[in-house]
C-alpha cells in the first residue's frame, strides 16, 4: 500500500481524536479567566499543523 492512503487514514484519525482531546480540555480552561481561555484556544487552533506537516512531508516521500 502507498503512503498516500495511509496518511489519510493516519490523519483523519488523528485529527478526530485531537478535536476529542482539546474540547474535553477546554472544559477545564472556560471557567479561567479570559486571557488563559484566548491564549489556550489560539494554541489549540494552531497546535494540529506542525503534526499534519510531517504527515505530509513522510507521505510525499518516495
Amino acid at each position: 500500500m502507498s503512503r498516500v492512503p495511509l496518511a489519510v487514514i493516519a490523519g483523519i484519525l488523528g485529527f478526530l481524536l485531537y478535536i476529542g482531546v482539546a474540547v474535553a480540555l477546554a472544559d477545564f480552561v472556560l471557567p479561567q479567566h479570559w486571557l488563559l481561555q484566548v491564549l489556550y484556544f489560539t494554541l489549540a487552533g494552531v497546535a494540529w499543523v506542525w503534526p499534519v506537516g510531517r504527515l505530509m512531508r513522510w507521505a510525499a516521500r518516495k
